[in-house]
């Protein structure tokens, strides 16, 4: 029995973790910064390149978490290192800016 309570468990904890956190199809985006839900990507961008100056940014993500829209932006610097780099989409706050491991 602990078991199958475990499971189930695991289970509603894995299912609400993927509602909690999804990727907005690109469609949605411009609808999002008319209605002022999120700032433009070219925006959120040149927040990210003050922050690495010569950068060239390699992925990037626009996700919706159940506390509000995430910019998610991995780029590489001059030197050749690695960064992510997470902003708050509505406001352009830097959330997080680390060197990726």
């Amino acid at each position: 029995m602990k078991t199958l309570t475990a499971l189930f468990t695991a289970a509603a904890l894995t299912l609400t973790a993927g509602l909690a956190q999804a990727d907005v199809p690109v469609d949605q985006i411009p609808q999002l910064v008319k209605d002022g839900k999120i700032k433009p990507l070219a925006e959120l961008n040149q927040v990210v390149m003050k922050l690495h100056p010569g950068a060239t940014i390699t992925d990037s993500d626009l996700d919706n978490h159940f506390n509000g829209y995430e910019y998610e932006v991995e780029l590489r610097d001059a030197q050749g290192v690695e960064w992510d780099v997470d902003l708050n989409a509505a406001t352009g706050e830097v959330l997080k800016n680390k060197k990726d491991d």
